[in-house]
């Protein structure tokens, strides 16, 4: 579970910078994240060849992977010097860099984990596009969330920020929540999970996806009496509910051994 979760959550900070405004955001949330990048990126490097499935392409993943955490890690230092040093504009491009090169490593280990599969061809190509989608509505998700509740905890320090970024930043989790979940039906569906599965691995699997959902629409709601520290508070639960989800739904995937996600 190690190397995919850094990688989505790699994939999912940094398409939440491209996506989000930056303007009315100071410069030293955008360096903390990178070295948080930084550090996912390091774990990455560690833990390459420990993917949950034997396949046929297990050399070819790791090298994969092993190349691609040093390139994430290069592009995440670079970015937080640049926003060390306020240049907000080279931030932006390694930002838009980290999440480009994230974004194709991450398709492309679903796809070689989905490729060792001995169904048709026609079952085959509807498994990889379900493990896309699955493993990109995870990292939107679980990187949505987390960015969410850190910047939370950055208006404890930065408290001259205007309020709309923070809402914002909830938006973007409330649809991250509804993909998630749009995308885990259709993996489910075509795959057949759920008519056997542990029915409190499943309980917990929709918690950690539903419990968000209702989460974001209160956060919004919260932040309409600007409160940010209960804002703030309720984002922690739903970010251990999304990574208690999504632990879930590896367990119950690797128990169908079906590659639903990286």
């Amino acid at each position: 579970m190690i190397p995919e979760f850094a990688l989505q959550l790699i994939c999912g900070l940094s398409t939440v910078w491209c996506i989000a405004p930056r303007s009315q955001i100071t410069s030293g949330f955008f360096r903390i994240q990178m070295l948080i990048a930084l550090g996912l990126s390091v774990l990455l490097f560690l833990t390459s060849n420990q993917f949950p499935t034997p396949h046929a392409n297990e050399q070819v993943l790791s090298q994969l992977v092993v190349g691609a955490s040093i390139l994430l890690g290069l592009l995440a230092f670079s970015g937080s010097v640049a926003w060390t040093l306020e240049r907000r504009k080279g931030g932006t491009i390694f930002a838009y860099l980290l999440a480009t090169s994230s974004m194709i490593t991450l398709v492309t280990v679903a796809m070689l984990l989905s490729a060792n599969s001995t169904e048709t061809p026609r079952t085959v190509s509807t498994a990889t596009l379900a493990a896309i989608a699955d493993t990109v509505s995870a990292a939107w998700l679980i990187g949505s969330v987390t960015s969410a509740m850190l910047l939370g905890h950055w208006y404890l320090t930065a408290t001259g920020m205007p309020l709309k970024p923070f809402t914002q930043y909830n938006v973007i989790f409330l649809v991250a929540a509804t993909l998630r979940m749009g995308a885990t039906l259709f993996s489910y569906s075509s795959q057949g999970v759920g008519v056997d599965s542990s029915w409190g691995l499943l309980t917990l699997r929709w918690a950690g996806l539903i419990g968000p959902f209702i989460i974001a629409i209160l956060t919004i709601r919260i932040l309409r009496y600007r409160n940010t520290q209960s804002a703030t508070g309720v984002l922690y639960a739903a970010t251990t509910l999304v990574f208690m989800g999504e632990m879930a739904a590896n367990l119950i995937e690797q128990s169908h051994a079906i590659p639903t996600q990286l």
